[in-house]
């Protein structure tokens, strides 16, 4: 394991800057995930940090050395892509073994590494299958392999998972996680998928325009997102415009007490969906909603309901529940973010 301090790095192409100033500190044994869309510079720092790419500024450093000037293959760093890119003329020990021979192991070492890690990905019985014989998932887990043989202090893996379906991500994401705290080995993943990045990290760097918005924990990023950019990268939020009264937030009709003493003239708070409640109407009560919308998704229903000119999104556990029906709607206050000017 290493840590990886990338310093102010910048890097362009073709007088487009893809990357500005970007400044991330990964800890030793650490999990982060780089999420964001497609063209953010995610895939551009992994190759930086692999040194396919050298940054136009700043530095890199492993355990607090620049590795600028070393070769890719000196960083002690190893990147899996989403082809896989294993050799097809050769089986998995061979694909697998690839690296160790390269440095000149000796075959009785090779041996041992190669069954060691053939028993951790579970495909010892199949050692001798070639590529085109091997399951999306296998092909993966080879890869993966192949990559954690030469033992790299850094693990980079770019979207490994995006060609494959449901099932075999969800079981490929529990593998990786599962390899990477027996190796205890620092890990950088590249993904779009936001409940990909909240299941796997330790933190996630949320990366738009090129730049680091926001570095922090899944909890902190969700639950407290420094910026309306940031919130909207982990799902569709409700925002609702108003002013703040010694911590009550007053939007036409619409009151809800923020359990604060702050006053501002100009506000928007957030409220995620799990965050509103939907109860049995009470008699005059004035906090009525109506369902105007429901999808049912299995494990939990997707609720929009008509709220004092406002239209609300909220999920519940509640499926019984019909278009044209009136309830009570309660806020779980504590959980508000808001934005303001003073």
């Amino acid at each position: 394991m290493s840590e990886v301090k990338i310093l102010s790095v910048s890097k362009t192409f073709n007088s487009s800057k893809v990357l500005n100033n970007i400044n991330i500190d990964i800890k030793n044994g650490e999990l982060i995930s780089l999420l964001g869309p497609s063209g953010c510079g995610k895939s551009t720092t992994l190759q930086l940090i692999a040194g396919i790419l050298n940054p136009d500024e700043g530095d890199i450093l492993f355990d607090n050395k620049s590795v600028l000037k070393l070769k890719t293959e000196k960083r002690d760093a190893v990147i899996v892509f989403q082809e896989y890119l294993l050799f097809p003329h050769m089986n998995i020990y061979e694909n697998i073994a690839f690296g160790l021979k390269a440095k000149k192991i000796p075959k009785k070492d090779v041996n041992f590494r190669v069954s060691e890690l053939l028993e951790t990905i579970k495909l010892s019985s199949e050692k001798y299958k070639y590529p085109s014989e091997l399951s999306g998932g296998q092909k993966q887990r080879v890869a993966i392999a192949r990559a954690l043989a030469i033992n790299p202090k850094i693990l980079l893996l770019d979207e490994p998972f995006s060609s494959l379906d449901i099932n075999l991500r969800n079981e490929m994401r529990e593998f990786v996680l599962d390899i990477q705290k027996k190796y205890n080995i620092t890990t950088v993943l590249v993904t779009h998928d936001k409940e990909e990045a909240l299941i796997m990290s330790d933190r996630i760097a949320v990366m738009l325009d090129g730049e680091i918005k926001q570095f922090d924990t899944p909890c902190n990023l969700y639950k407290n997102p420094k910026t309306k950019e940031v919130a909207n990268i982990f799902g569709e939020r409700n925002y609702i415009k108003g002013k703040l009264i010694n911590g009550i937030f007053k939007a036409d009709s619409i009151t809800i007490d923020l359990n604060n003493d702050e006053s501002y003239e100009e506000i928007e708070i957030m409220i995620s969906k799990e965050d509103i409640i939907l109860e049995a109407a009470k008699e005059n009560d004035c906090n009525i909603a109506t369902i105007s919308k429901k999808r049912y998704v299995g494990d939990k229903t997707y609720y929009e309901v008509n709220y004092n000119d406002h239209t609300l999104k909220l999920s519940s556990n509640n499926d019984r529940l019909e278009i044209g029906d009136n309830m009570s709607l309660k806020f779980n206050s504590h959980n508000i973010k808001y934005f303001c000017e003073k």
